[in-house]
């Protein structure tokens, strides 16, 4: 799977756009880095930016910012109205997709390394990077800012974790930065049917981790209790790694509660989303709707829809674009603004749209491309989409039983199986394009160079390795097809009976899919020389050849049996 990073440094400049323009241009001279939102801010005098990418092309963008921030933002020079200690004030790293929050913390480091070494910039990690305890906060690292840095320079116990711990000419321009792995972070707002900005405050207090200070007798015009040190206590919040507060956007002339949701694998977005219905329900007021400020991750929708498919009964094996649908009318998140998941999901953004892939063509255009004189696409791919095919008709049994009439009871059960069908039909979507991939390896191969021994060594090796690559990827073919076939057969015996015919139709495909794939995997056999590795292939394919045939069998005798009933 491909490892995917974003990026969300500030910048200490808001109001300079031809400045801005020339940080833009670092990030995206980085290929394959995607610049998804920059926000520039005037009276904070600080510009945010968002881009995406694989890590090493992430953190070489990031470097290339930061290098050229520091050659345009004189820090002895900035005001600004938000906390601030550096020309790059933040550069956090934020595991997306592929990625764990381990090996987050490692380019973290590495990049704050090369920062400081390199760039001669007083660096700090914090957050799930922090060296140490007291690190871990942002705004203990920050604190005194721009303005005390010369003096936390000076302070042993708050030496820079990398680049110079002097206050020297080239600090006093450039300032430090601050360095960090964390969670992905949500902008969330809710939507009320009120204008009072107290009983917004009211309800974000209910939820948000903080929650709201402790006071005696009334809870809101009572005296605030204090502590030994006279600072206020708090009540807390319904929600941990929740910030929240109540406003009045007069845009819109609707109170909203405004949330920072700081990890969305503790608390997924439409657990905030309930909470503010039943909070805001006690008061008199309704939730109206939602917005999402910036992009989400599209496993945080997917999770979503499919939590309020399941408040419904209904199946969560359906495709993701009818997902996205339910979260979207259920959160209310199109009542101000249409929502676009190709804007809004960072998956989507990042794609590639001049990738040729063949599971984006029409079935007309697919057709017509595997017609073509071109050999591929060719029956590698063809097995793999009929496998597709037939665990999509699968799925689509599970999905009609779960919502048949007098079966209510069952929802669960054949929702399960519309997943597990999806799942199969998700894989074998993606093979088609694989094994596309897999013969075009093997022409490259071939294409190489052999001038001398060692190109042609170096050739030799690369045709073998492209080969093996041709046999596993038809072979995965073959697994995933006779695994689907589970759903057909589960569908045939206890599915809608009026789609009985459809589990058949789908047996025949996926094991037409099996036998397919599996003189892919024999005529590339031919041409490997790793005679141990082709005997034990070839052995397990005509294992599964056999299982599938049989299978298909069973299915069909089934399917027949209640045709006749």
């Amino acid at each position: 799977m491909e490892k995917i990073i974003e990026c969300v440094p500030n910048f200490s400049e808001g109001n300079n756009m031809e400045i801005i323009n020339q940080i833009l241009h670092e990030i995206e001279s980085v290929e394959g880095v995607k610049l998804i939102n920059v926000d520039p801010g005037k009276a904070t005098n600080r510009t945010v930016v968002t881009f995406v990418g694989t890590p090493e092309e992430v953190c070489e963008a990031a470097f290339r910012a930061v290098k050229r921030v520091s050659e345009l933002i004189d820090m002895s020079k900035h005001k600004g109205e938000h906390p601030r200690f550096g020309a790059t004030d933040v550069l956090p790293l934020i595991p997306i997709k592929g990625i764990s929050m381990e090996e987050t913390v490692e380019y973290a480091h590495k990049l704050a390394k090369r920062i400081g070494e390199e760039l001669s910039i007083p660096v700090y990690c914090y957050e799930f990077a922090a060296t140490e305890e007291k690190r871990k906060n942002l705004a203990n690292c920050r604190a005194g800012e721009y303005e005390g840095l010369g003096q936390k320079l000076n302070d042993p116990d708050w030496k820079p974790d990398f680049g110079p711990a002097e206050m020297n000419e080239k600090v006093i321009k450039s300032g430090a930065t601050a360095v960090s792995a964390r969670n992905f972070l949500i902008a969330y707002n809710v939507n009320l049917n009120t204008t009072s900005t107290r009983w917004a405050n009211s309800i974000a207090f209910d939820i948000r981790e903080k929650g709201r200070v402790k006071r005696e007798g009334n809870s809101l015009t009572g005296k605030i209790l204090k502590d030994e040190q006279g600072n206020p206590v708090y009540i807390p919040g319904l929600l941990k790694g929740v910030k929240g507060i109540g406003w009045f956007i007069e845009e819109y002339g609707i109170a909203q509660l405004s949330f920072n949701i700081t990890d969305i694998n503790a608390v997924p977005i439409y657990q905030v989303f309930e909470l503010a219905c039943e909070r805001a329900a006690t008061r008199g007021i309704r939730v109206t709707g939602s917005e999402l400020v910036g992009v989400i991750p599209l496993q945080a929708m997917l999770d979503a829809g499919k939590y309020f498919l399941r408040k419904q009964h209904r199946s969560t094996g359906i495709s993701d674009n009818e997902i996205l649908k339910i979260a979207v009318k259920s959160m209310g998140l199109d009542e101000l603004a249409p929502f676009d998941p190709q804007k809004k999901i960072i998956e989507y953004l990042i794609e590639n749209q001049s990738d040729k892939k063949l599971v984006n063509f029409s079935l007309k255009q697919f057709a017509e491309e595997t017609a073509s004189e071109s050999a591929a696409p060719g029956g590698g791919s063809i097995a793999a989409y009929m496998g597709a095919m037939g665990a999509a008709l699968g799925t689509m049994v599970a999905n009609l039983s779960a919502h048949k009439k007098g079966w209510d009871e069952r929802w669960e059960e054949f929702s399960e199986w519309a997943d597990k069908g999806k799942t199969y039909y998700n894989q074998l979507l993606m093979l088609v394009d694989e094994d596309t991939k897999a013969f075009n390896g093997i022409m490259d191969a071939f294409g190489l160079p052999q001038k001398d021994e060692v190109e042609k060594l170096y050739r030799k090796n690369a045709i073998q390795s492209a080969t093996r690559n041709a046999i596993e990827i038809p072979f995965k073919v073959m697994q995933v097809s006779f695994e689907a076939m589970e759903v057909m057969k589960a569908m045939a015996e206890m599915g809608n009976p009026n789609s009985v015919s459809d589990a058949g139709v789908g047996a025949l495909a996926a094991r037409s899919a099996v036998l397919g794939a599996a003189l892919n995997v024999k005529i590339n056999a031919a041409s490997l020389h790793d005679k141990e590795f082709v005997a034990h292939k070839l052995e397990q394919t005509f294992l599964l050849e056999q299982k599938a045939v049989a299978l298909e069998k069973e299915i069909l005798d089934i399917v027949n049996l209640k045709i006749r009933q």
